[in-house]
């Protein structure tokens, strides 16, 4: 008898040609997670598994996505933070829906479309790796307890996206012309600042302001900007403006010409460890400190219930919210959320 394993199944090809990989060796047992925002994603998954025979339900995960993602977005963006929503969902909401449905159908295993890798070291620990480098998803992985990672599969992870898009052809998925989806699933426009609108009560405009606290300009409210951003600002003067810090306690955003947003050490709490114990001296890493391939080198100290991070190299921007993941090679060593940047907390 084959090996059960629950996949989410999002109706994108990712999770659609995951599904047809599985099948070979597994008895896959698909499942969507409606959030509730209708367009065709259900009926897209509902179509792939009919194809491939395999069998289908749909979970409705929108009141523990309200309480895990939703609602922290929206008080980190008024708090002045950037925060990044799937890395929240992966451990708080998608993960442990695909493990309730698991459990309850007696399945050993849960897998997505991810493009990463999981392996077994010589002490019988389960290592979360990097994905192939074109797309690699491990930094929105590296919340995942490392408790989760022997019962997840991860098809994609030895795979390139244009692999992926033959084998979808060549299988004539119903998704396999499907484009990908690069929004925050719950604002499927991509304009975060009108979400946060409807919800009521955003930060009013308020102040721009330079280092000196000189006003420069009126801002839409705090919860519109990011730091490093350059763009949309509207504000002129000798130089181009970027976003160097924003303060919600006076509703201001400070404005800079670029100069002060290279750090050369940033801070970040609440790690979450995966390849080790803990970080009992320090560790040489490389890091990522946004969602890119852009990674550095650096050495981790543990300090004040966090992890104080000694870069190399300055980093542009480290921006609290975000997260800062730790790497030794392929392996995630764990990751910490980005607290304020040249500032010991």
């Amino acid at each position: 008898m084959r090996e059960k394993v629950v996949l989410g199944l999002s109706g994108g090809v990712d999770s659609a040609v995951a599904a047809g990989l599985l099948s070979k060796e597994y008895e896959v047992y698909c499942v969507y997670l409606d959030i509730g925002l209708g367009g065709t994603g259900r009926a897209d998954a509902r179509a792939v598994a009919e194809g491939l025979g395999l069998p289908f339900e749909a979970v409705d995960i929108r009141a523990v996505l309200e309480a895990e993602v939703c609602a922290p977005f929206a008080a980190d963006y008024l708090a002045g933070r950037t925060p990044l929503p799937c890395a929240r969902c992966n451990p708080m909401v998608k993960f442990p829906a695909l493990f309730t449905t698991a459990d309850r159908i007696g399945a050993r295993f849960v897998a997505t479309g991810h493009y990463a890798r999981r392996l077994t070291g010589e002490d019988g620990r389960t290592l979360l790796l990097k994905g192939m480098p074109a797309n690699d998803q491990s930094y929105m992985l590296s919340r995942l307890p490392r408790e989760m990672l022997p019962r997840i599969l991860f098809p994609l992870g030895d795979y390139e996206k244009n692999q992926v898009r033959a084998m979808a052809g060549e299988a004539a998925l119903p998704v396999a012309d499907k484009p990908d989806s690069m929004e925050i699933c719950f604002i499927p426009d991509g304009d975060y600042a009108a979400w946060l609108d409807a919800r009521g009560a955003t930060p009013p405009p308020g102040d721009f302001v330079d280092r000196a606290g000189n006003v420069l300009g009126r801002h839409r409210g705090i919860h519109h900007y990011t730091l490093g951003q350059g763009r949309g600002l509207g504000v002129s003067g000798p130089h181009r403006y970027f976003v160097s810090a924003i303060e919600p306690e006076g509703n201001r955003v400070v404005l800079s010409d670029g100069s002060d947003l290279h750090a050369a050490a940033a801070y970040c709490v609440d790690p979450n460890w995966i390849a080790v114990d803990g970080l009992e001296k320090p560790m040489e890493v490389t890091v990522r400190l946004r969602h890119s391939r852009t990674e550095a080198p650096a050495v981790i100290r543990g300090m004040s219930g966090g992890i104080w991070i000694e870069m190399h190299t300055p980093a542009r921007a480290p921006t609290p919210g975000q997260l800062a993941v730790f790497y030794q090679g392929d392996v995630v060593v764990g990751s910490g959320w980005l607290a304020a940047p040249e500032r010991r907390a």
